[in-house]
C-alpha cells in the first residue's frame, strides 16, 4: 500500500492493519525517517514538495520491484509532504514476510531506493536561510548495492 499524505501516521495502527489481515507473517521490518534538527539544531522546518500522480507511480514501481525480489506478504510505504519540523516523522516503510530475512532486506532496499528515486524535493529553512537539499553521494552508494 502506498500513501502520500500531509498528515502524520501512527506506526502501531499501520502495523496492526497489516497483521490483522494475515496470520502467516513471521517477520516485520520497519523504518521511520524523522526530520533532524540540522547542524547545531539550526533547522527551523523542512518543506517537502512532490508532483501528485508522478510520485505515487514511482513509489508503486519501487514497491513492485521489492515484491519481485523478495517473498513478501505485505508492504506499506507512507511518505509525507508539506511543512515539517524537527522531530516530525517523514516516511514509514513496513515490510512483512514469512521469514525475517526477506522483511529486513526488502525494508532496507525500499528506503535506499526511496531516498534516491522517489520524486520529492526538500527545502530546508534554517537560521542560515533557505536551501534545497542536494542529493548525497552516500545515499547513491547505499542504493548502488541493489542494482541488478
Amino acid at each position: 500500500m502506498i500513501k502520500v499524505q500531509k498528515n502524520d501516521f501512527n506506526i502501531g495502527h499501520e502495523i496492526s492493519e497489516i497483521t490483522s489481515k494475515n496470520q502467516n507473517i513471521g517477520g516485520i521490518s520497519t523504518f521511520i525517517g524523522i526530520v533532524r534538527g540540522g547542524n547545531n539544531n539550526s533547522l527551523n522546518s523542512m518543506t517537502l514538495e512532490h508532483y501528485s500522480g508522478m510520485t505515487e507511480k514511482m513509489l508503486n514501481e519501487i514497491d513492485n520491484e521489492a515484491k519481485e525480489r523478495w517473498d513478501l506478504i505485505e508492504t506499506k510505504i507512507i511518505h509525507r509532504y508539506g511543512e515539517l519540523f524537527p522531530g516530525d516523522q517523514i516516511v514509514l516503510v513496513i515490510t512483512a514476510s514469512e521469514h525475517r530475512k526477506n522483511a529486513i532486506e526488502s525494508c532496507q532496499f525500499l528506503i535506499d531506493w526511496l531516498k534516491t528515486k522517489a520524486p520529492f524535493w526538500k527545502l530546508e529553512d534554517s537560521t542560515k536561510g533557505k536551501n534545497w537539499v542536494e542529493e548525497k553521494q552516500s545515499d547513491l552508494d547505499a542504493a548502488s548495492k541493489w542494482k541488478s
